[in-house]
């Protein structure tokens, strides 16, 4: 874990890591404000606020879905920190808008720059793990990548503990605060050094078309066997994110009767989990890339899932005003609530960082970024396809805790796939 730590040291690694660490904080910075913003201030009805949030998320992955396969093939053809310094300099003026929308209270401007940071996310997305094998050593690799996602979900947790307590009386703030740190942004990319093509890899011929490169992309990678089942189950986790975090808003409200200040707490609770995870598992593996701890950890995840749902579905009727942090905290099953929160967030760190490292240490370094990208790829697919299920279930009358039980089959699911990648590989 030292030798871990001590890459925060290097300039090989530092500049890459503050650079994704303040793109985290401001997407969900931007993201919570806005979130909470529209659930506890335009809309007040549940219907519409779960709808917005699943169509919220959706619209975030949608880039990743279209735009993956040309940043997989530019990180993999172009200097990836010349990459890095163009997508910097584009978020912002992405952020000029949401800051606007921000403050005019006005959806489809907040939903339109939510979109526009997708792309701007989806370009960033290959080069942020593919550029690790060049800076780093082999055995440092599973290492760095436990701190990037460990990074990335301690700027989630204060992009969205910050995000949640602006949003509602304090958009102004938010809005001033997502320039500020798209410049900050801007500045430390500048910093990260240079990551030119391999040479001794062919050229690379670019293949504008989006729908033909994404196609060709995913079958190129999808029809080896280790990077199918790791790709597989990296999906299937983030399906279940996708689901647990447009979930998480209108659970507290509507469910839990809290407020705004439990809805931060529960994606915060979240965010530091999937940290914890993260960094408990490179301990366990001793820089190891290896995935057998992965079902386990998957089938964990299920478990802390459906005891969560049980906690849901018998929560005491609870009247009058939305409970604030302090109320909530004094009921005596909001202990178990944040315990399963926590269990689900902690397996999931460990279920999917030996499966990034995997990604991006079983390929040759010049296909690195297009691995990843045919990942995101998938990835993306499937939580469109969770977005436009949860928000089908919605308006057909499923409740937010049912849908709990979806995820906690879809653990089931990832365990399999995880498991046959240990067998096969490990």
């Amino acid at each position: 874990m030292q030798a871990s730590l001590n890459l925060l040291g290097k300039r090989r690694f530092l500049p890459l890591f503050v650079t994704q660490f303040l793109g985290a904080f401001n997407d969900n910075l931007y993201k919570s404000a806005m979130v909470i913003l529209v659930t506890y201030t335009v809309y007040s009805d549940a219907t519409k606020e779960a709808t917005f949030n699943a169509i919220a998320g959706g619209l975030f992955i949608l880039p990743f879905f279209l735009f993956s396969a040309l940043a997989g093939q530019l990180a993999d053809s172009t200097d990836k920190a010349r990459i890095v310094r163009i997508v910097k300099s584009a978020e912002i003026g992405i952020m000029a808008f949401g800051a606007a929308g921000l403050l005019l209270g006005n959806v489809t401007l907040l939903l339109l720059a939510l979109f526009a940071m997708g792309v701007h996310s989806s370009f960033f997305g290959p080069i942020k793990y593919a550029i690790l094998p060049q800076h780093l050593e082999r055995d440092e690799v599973l290492g760095g990548t436990g701190l990037v996602e460990a990074g990335t979900y301690g700027a989630i947790l204060l992009g969205t503990i910050a995000g949640g307590l602006l949003g509602t009386n304090h958009a102004w703030v938010a809005a001033i605060g997502v320039m500020i740190i798209a410049l900050l942004g801007w500045v430390s990319g500048r910093q990260v050094p240079p990551a030119p093509p391999e040479t001794d890899a062919p050229p690379l011929q670019m293949d504008w078309h989006i729908v033909r490169a994404s196609i060709r992309l995913v079958n190129a990678t999808m029809h080896i066997p280790r990077l199918f089942l790791a790709i597989a189950s990296i999906s299937f986790f983030w399906m279940m994110g996708a689901i647990l975090a447009a979930q998480f808003p209108p659970l507290v409200k509507n469910v839990l009767h809290a407020n705004e200040q439990v809805a931060t707490l529960f994606l915060a609770i979240f965010s530091v989990g999937v940290g914890v995870g993260s960094v408990l598992i490179n301990r366990l593996l001793k820089g190891r890339v290896l995935a057998v701890y992965s079902p386990a950890a998957a089938i964990a995840m299920g478990l802390f899932i459906v005891h969560l749902y049980w906690n849901v579905i018998h929560w005491p009727a609870v009247g009058g005003e939305l409970m604030d942090f302090a109320t909530f905290v004094r009921i005596s099953q909001a202990e178990w609530v944040m315990f399963d929160l926590f269990g689900v967030a902690v397996s999931g760190g460990m279920f999917v960082v030996p499966l990034y490292a995997f990604l991006t240490t079983t390929v040759a370094k010049s296909e690195t970024a297009r691995t990843v990208a045919a990942n995101n790829i998938v990835n993306s697919g499937a939580m469109v396809l969770a977005a436009v299920l949860l928000t089908g279930l919605v308006l057909l009358g499923v409740s937010v805790a049912e849908t709990l039980l979806m995820v906690a089959v879809a653990s089931l699911g990832a365990a399999w796939l995880a498991w046959r990648l240990h067998k096969a590989c490990d």
